[in-house]
């Protein structure tokens, strides 16, 4: 019996390094190009991550409020909050998984007064009415993991939870930007308003030296009304700018998890500049995206159910075993004679199940192919957004130095119109349109420079952020030590 034992035991760590996990390969990607298409400058493979910021991305833009407004993000966003607790339960799922590779062990007591029927067939004469039936024992099972089917399923739970973690990367990420954005975009109606209040000062002096000229009876009540106009235009500009700052600053509220009665940002003045951001080589923004991450880990996951699906057409093996003590009542319960014990091997096999293990079989494939279809896809992407936000960031700012250059000519339009208009060689409709340009220009300038910011935000957050693959601690060769050559066939 014990040499039998032994055998079994044996042949079973033999088997127990089985898997029937296709060997892990990650989806293949078309060929890396050398640098971003659209980057100005030739970014070399030595050092490609040395300038690029890390952790607290945002400290950039040197704003001491924006990197308030972001810890407190970090703290207190319900969203944010949400997906570490999806990661949460990701860890703890893997835990449950990973609890089939370890023996399972148990106890039992079983005190029990019965009365048995008169009735009962095939019952004894000299059998009780009434009798005890006391059982107190432990129990152990093992499931051996002949074919590697508990560790794909652990192989499998543990890259979701790092695909988990990197989800909770990128929304972090995420949030963090859209906080950025929205704070640059606040700015940018600080500036606003303090132009247009610019614009109303000059207005009001314009519609007041017009007023003199048409009391003297130099100008007429047409230039008074223009003025008028004018005026009442710049304060309606104003009145907008205003209100589209207050749902941005509500917007604020609701990312840092303060209602928006009791928000407020003061406003501020100060010009936020516009940083320079290293991109890397192009290879890089694999390690440094979450949501590549994130993508690449479901692959492997999908990889090891296939092994899971193929290990249903074997075999499972479990050893269990008890031992305890069982008594009618009669004499000490934990006496020897009362003890009883139990071991042996357990071997189960689904003979006819029509068709439903080959159906979850070519399921796994389908959500391997899937899995890998998305992968490639959030790679695309990945390598499209940072090209779009470069372009934009290029050209936005050839478009902010034509605007300056605009809004200096627009200058020197309104000053010559004034002076003629003083002079009375021209109307005031000329210094109207004048006003009108310089205005426009101004605020277009402005914009731009708003844009320039935000698109900077958005480079940032397509280069994954502070955020790498080796900082999060996802270690693609340790999760695939799991999934091992594959050592038989089930199709």
């Amino acid at each position: 019996m014990i040499n039998r034992l032994v055998a079994a035991l044996g042949v079973t760590l033999v088997l127990g390094g089985c898997s029937l996990a296709p060997t892990y390969h990650t989806p293949t990607l078309p060929p890396m190009p050398a640098s971003f298409k659209e980057g100005d400058t030739a970014w070399k493979v030595a050092a490609p991550l040395d300038q690029a910021s890390r952790g607290n991305w945002w400290s950039v833009y040197s704003d001491s409020t924006l990197s308030q407004l972001e810890t407190k993000l970090d703290a207190d966003n319900p969203s944010l909050a949400a997906a570490l607790a999806r990661y949460d339960e990701a860890r703890a799922y893997e835990s449950q998984l990973s609890s089939g590779l370890f023996p399972q062990l148990g106890a039992v007591a079983d005190p029990t007064r019965a009365r048995q029927s008169n009735n009962r067939p095939l019952r004894g004469s000299n059998e009780p009415n009434e009798y005890n039936a006391d059982t107190v024992g432990v129990q152990a099972s093992y499931d051996i993991d002949l074919w590697g089917r508990i560790r794909n399923e652990v192989g499998q739970g543990h890259a979701l939870s790092q695909a988990s973690q990197a989800d909770l990367a990128s929304a972090k990420l995420s949030l963090e930007a859209r906080l950025a954005e929205d704070y640059v975009r606040l700015r940018g109606y600080d500036i606003q308003v303090q132009i247009l209040q610019g614009a109303l000062k000059a207005y009001q002096y314009a519609l007041q030296l017009t007023e003199n000229r048409h009391n003297g009876g130099v100008a007429s009540g047409l230039d008074v009304s223009r003025a008028q106009t004018q005026l009442d235009d710049a304060q309606a500009q104003v009145t907008d700018v205003t209100a589209q700052r207050a749902l941005t600053e509500h917007a604020i509220a609701s990312l840092v998890g303060v209602p928006a009665s009791s928000f407020a940002i003061a406003p501020e003045q100060d010009l936020l500049q516009v940083p320079v951001t290293p991109v890397g080589v192009p290879s890089t923004l694999l390690e440094r995206r979450p949501d590549i991450a994130a993508a690449e880990r479901r692959v492997y996951a999908a990889n090891a159910g296939i092994g899971v699906a193929r290990a249903a057409f074997f075999p499972d093996l479990s050893l269990s075993g008890a031992f305890g003590f069982q008594s009618t009542g009669m004499g000490s319960l934990l006496s020897i004679g009362n003890r009883f014990w139990a071991l042996g091997p357990l071997a189960t096999l689904d003979i006819f199940d029509g068709g439903l293990r080959r159906a979850k079989l070519r399921e796994a494939h389908a959500e391997f192919a899937e899995a890998s279809a998305d992968y490639r896809q959030v790679v695309l992407d990945a390598f499209r957004q940072v090209e779009d936000d470069l372009a934009l960031l290029q050209q936005l700012g050839i478009e902010a130095k034509q605007e300056d250059q605009a809004f200096a000519a627009a200058q020197q339009t309104l000053a010559i119109a004034t002076n003629r208009y003083r002079e009375g060689i021209v109307n005031y409709l000329d210094v109207v349109t004048a006003q009108t340009a310089a205005l426009s220009s101004q605020r277009n300038a402005e914009t731009i420079r708003t844009r320039r910011l935000q698109a900077s935000v958005d480079l940032i957050r397509a280069l994954g952020g502070g955020w790498t693959r080796d900082a999060a601690g996802i270690d693609i060769t340790a999760t695939a030590k799991v999934n091992e050559p594959q050592k038989a066939d089930a199709r």
